[in-house]
């Protein structure tokens, strides 16, 4: 069982108070569990705080720690 700890009130304006009550029927969640899931959807496309990651960085070792910040070392590189 889910122990809530918090509550929260909210102001909404008629065009979210309209999408609240459409999701509730479609979905036949209470109200709560609507706020809740758009909050951990929310915060799944917005990860974290600070420098976006680097895709693949520290995944291949050329032994070089300057190699993507050197330009002598992509001379010729793509040609």
């Amino acid at each position: 069982m889910m122990i809530m700890k918090t509550i929260v009130q909210a102001r909404l304006d008629d065009d979210a108070q309209k999408a609240l009550d459409q999701l509730v029927r479609r979905l036949r969640w209470s109200p709560s569990k609507v706020v809740r899931e758009g909050i951990r959807l929310l915060a799944a496309s917005h990860p974290g705080s600070g420098r976006p990651k680097i895709a693949g960085l520290g995944k291949f070792s050329s032994g070089r720690a300057d190699l993507g910040s050197n330009k002598k070392h992509l001379q010729g590189f793509g040609q």
